[in-house]
């Protein structure tokens, strides 16, 4: 993962530990090594048993050279990154069964904002559930739209998608497990 700046194992265990906080308490900003996110947290998440969707051509160079890219359509894929707003629906991607819903997908998000504070170009998110005392907001650089198709992809829990958003080395989890709102 040099090519992406990464060491390959202190780099991606910080990020792993910092994807431990932030999905074990949704909604709170986390840091990871490196000046993109998104790559930190692909770096970690996926290996050559794992399946992934990305339009990052560095991304996909970095994971090739690597040995763990085993690409797919983003339907069928494990890891699913995005550059914003994507092309394809979060709705159609695998949710899972209820024997096993950990093989729901996990979508990463490059975008350009996420914070504890409200912002211009933002779309404040309320969120509930596991994980968060009462509810927290966060505010995120996706359009409400985007926001409402992930809750809906999450709505069949223990079923859905698990949620990560990256700006530069900021990190915010929004796990199937949580309630949603866009505020």
């Amino acid at each position: 993962m040099r090519a992406l700046g990464l060491d390959t194992v202190h780099d991606t265990r910080a990020t792993f530990r910092a994807l431990c906080d932030a999905m074990s308490r949704p909604g709170t900003v986390q840091h990871v090594p490196g000046e993109r996110g998104d790559h930190a947290v692909a770096a970690t998440l996926v290996d050559h048993e794992v399946t992934v969707h990305t339009p990052d051509e560095s991304l996909r160079a970095a994971l090739a050279a690597s040995g763990r890219l085993a690409a797919a359509d983003p339907t069928d894929a494990d890891v699913v990154h995005a550059d914003g707003v994507p092309s394809w629906d979060v709705r159609d991607l695998d949710r899972g069964s209820l024997v096993e819903p950990s093989d729901g997908s996990t979508v990463v998000y490059r975008v350009e904002q996420v914070s504890p504070k409200p912002g211009g170009g933002t779309t404040r998110l309320h969120l509930s559930g596991p994980g968060v005392p009462g509810t927290r907001a966060v505010s995120v650089g996706l359009p409400a739209e985007e926001i409402e198709a992930v809750a809906d992809a999450q709505s069949t829990y223990p079923r859905g998608v698990d949620a990560i958003l990256t700006a530069g080395n900021r990190v915010v989890a929004l796990p199937r497990s949580v309630t949603l709102e866009v505020a």
